[in-house]
C-alpha cells in the first residue's frame, strides 16, 4: 500500500473504517482480493511475485496492512519480503501486540516498513524506522511510505476528503470512500516531502492516485468493520475495472481502547 486511511472507533457504530490505495509497477504480477484456497480463512489480495500481501482480513477478526517506508539509499536487495509479515499475521493466531513485540527484535533485516495489526485487543502499529510498537487510541490515522499521521499533502488530503464523506453519512458505505481514493490532485512543489526520490517522481508520488510511467495505483479497497461484528469489504482493480466486494459476519467484538 501507499496510503491508508483509517477511522479507529470515531464514526458512531463502527469499529474500524479503512480507505487504502495499493501502488506497486503495473507489470508485477497480482490477485485480486478473495479468499485464499490455501488459507480460507484470509481475505485479502496477493502479490504472486513473493507470496505476501498489503492488506486484508480474516474470518476471526484480524486486520492487517502495511506500506513501505520510502528510503531508496538504504534498500537492501537480499532483504526479505515485507508482504509476508501481513500474511504470516492474517494465517495465524498469535495476539498483535504479541507478533509486534516479536517483529521488533528483528525488524532490521527487513527494508523499511510500516504495519497496522488488528485483533479484539485493539489497533496497533510499528515501523522498523520509528521505535517501538505502539496501541492506538481511537481517532483518525493516515499512513503514505513515511511514519503514521506524517503530515505528507495527500495524507492530509485524503484525511479531509474522507472526513468530509463521513460528516454527510451517519451510516456510511464504501462508495462514500472510493472517490476519496480516486483524487488526483498534484502536490505544490514547495510542499512535496524530500525523500531521496528525483523531483519529477516527487511530484508523481504526490497525489492519493498515482499514474505514473510504469507505475501507479493498481487497486483501491474500503473496509468498513461495525461495532455488531459485520464487516463489508470492497475492492476496485484498476486496470479492468473490476470491483469485489464482501461481507463477512459473526467477527468478534473489539475489547480494546474505547
Amino acid at each position: 500500500m501507499c496510503l491508508i486511511l483509517i477511522a479507529y472507533r470515531c464514526h458512531p457504530g463502527l469499529d474500524l473504517l479503512v480507505a487504502a490505495n495499493r501502488d506497486e509497477f503495473h507489470d508485477r504480477p497480482t490477485a485480486p482480493l478473495a479468499f485464499w484456497d490455501d488459507a480460507p480463512q484470509v481475505l485479502a489480495g496477493r502479490d504472486l511475485q513473493q507470496g505476501g500481501t498489503w492488506l486484508g482480513v480474516t474470518r476471526t477478526g484480524r486486520f492487517a496492512a502495511l506500506t513501505n517506508y520510502r528510503d531508496p539509499h538504504r534498500v537492501r536487495p537480499d532483504a526479505p519480503s515485507r508482504g509476508q509479515l501481513v500474511s504470516d499475521y492474517l494465517q495465524g493466531a498469535e495476539p498483535a501486540r504479541a507478533y509486534l513485540a516479536q517483529l521488533a527484535t528483528q525488524g532490521d533485516v527487513y527494508n523499511g516498513f510500516n504495519l497496522l495489526l488488528g485483533d479484539a485487543t485493539g489497533l496497533h502499529y510499528y515501523s522498523n524506522r520509528g521505535g517501538a510498537p505502539q496501541t492506538l487510541p481511537p481517532g483518525w490515522y493516515g499512513l503514505s511510505n513515511h511514519l503514521l499521521n506524517t503530515p505528507w499533502p495527500k495524507v492530509q488530503r485524503g484525511l479531509t476528503l474522507m472526513q468530509d464523506a463521513l460528516a454527510q453519512r451517519p451510516d456510511p458505505a464504501p462508495d462514500d470512500l472510493l472517490p476519496a481514493l480516486a483524487n488526483r490532485t498534484l502536490a505544490p512543489d514547495d510542499e512535496l516531502p524530500q525523500t531521496g526520490v528525483p523531483l519529477e517522481w516527487e511530484r508523481w508520488l504526490s497525489p492519493i492516485f498515482i499514474d505514473a510511467p510504469g507505475y501507479g495505483t493498481r487497486s483501491s479497497t474500503v473496509l468498513l468493520a461495525n461495532e455488531h461484528g459485520s464487516a463489508r469489504m470492497v475492492e476496485i482493480t484498476w486496470a479492468d475495472g473490476e470491483r469485489r466486494e464482501f461481507t463477512l459476519d459473526g467477527l468478534p467484538k473489539c475489547d480494546g481502547p474505547q
